[in-house]
């Protein structure tokens, strides 16, 4: 295959870019990194890279990305197999699914969050539970 070039691009390289004058209807899905600065509804953005939506962007669509970063406005399920974060100015209304989350001070998250990885709970709560009686206090001696 002469010319043809089967290398993947890295992944933290932005590939695709949905500029602040476009309108996208549809399902996007790509290797590379996605950065939205316009309009998207419908369907689905999913890439096993980064996804970035700018502070100008408003998204109405499910987005599936390894790490995800709002700075505009998000309606719709979001998947972040890394982290999500929502950035001072980014709004997001819907349930997330994500390994790590941060929300900025000015930030707006309502949905519901579940985390990939639980971890064990600590000892010291597992023995406390144990200790109390059915209604709920702790023995008395």
């Amino acid at each position: 295959m002469l010319g043809r070039n089967t290398k993947r691009p890295p992944i933290e390289k932005i590939e695709t870019v949905i500029g602040p004058n476009t309108n996208f209807d549809g399902h996007l899905k790509c290797d590379g990194s996605v950065r939205i600065d316009g309009i998207c509804e419908g369907g689905v953005i999913e890439t096993v890279g980064n996804l970035i939506v700018g502070p100008d962007a408003m998204v109405a669509a499910d987005l599936v990305a390894r790490n995800v970063s709002v700075s505009g406005a998000v309606t719709g399920k979001i998947h972040a197999s890394g982290r999500l974060e929502i950035l001072s100015t980014g709004r997001v209304w819907g349930d997330v699914e994500v390994g790590s989350f941060l929300l900025d001070e000015e930030g707006y998250f309502r949905g519901q969050m579940v985390m990939e990885d639980e971890p064990a709970k600590p000892p010291q709560l597992a023995s406390s539970a144990a200790k109390r009686d059915s209604t709920g206090k702790p023995p008395t001696p």
